[in-house]
């Protein structure tokens, strides 16, 4: 029986495959973030979602990656668990957001 993490290395070679993959990345980041902040508050999904005043099938929904929750929804999430939502841009290997290497100005 192959591994799921053996698996997913041989697919990683496919051109394709990482494409896909790499497009997601962000959505993976803020699934294991939300997870990773709900476990560290010591907080059940039941017990996030009556503090957010919602459902805990919306908490697993949240943390599972269906849906796409507003920012209004991450605060929510955030001051739920004892933590703020803090949201940055990150530059792309010295690229701006055309793909074009950007010419370094004399403040930079």
């Amino acid at each position: 029986m192959i591994k799921i993490r053996d698996l997913h290395k041989k697919l990683m070679k496919d051109p394709a495959y990482r494409k896909e993959y790499d497009a997601l990345e962000e959505e993976f980041a803020l699934i294991a973030a939300l997870a990773k902040a709900r476990m560290r508050s010591g907080l059940s999904q039941t017990q996030l979602a009556k503090r957010m005043k919602t459902t805990q099938s919306t908490v697993a929904r949240l943390e599972s990656g269906r849906g796409k929750p507003s920012t209004r929804t991450l605060s929510r999430f955030a001051k739920a668990t004892g933590h703020r939502l803090k949201i940055s841009f990150e530059p792309v290997r010295g690229r701006g957001g055309n793909g074009k290497r950007r010419p370094q100005s004399a403040s930079s």
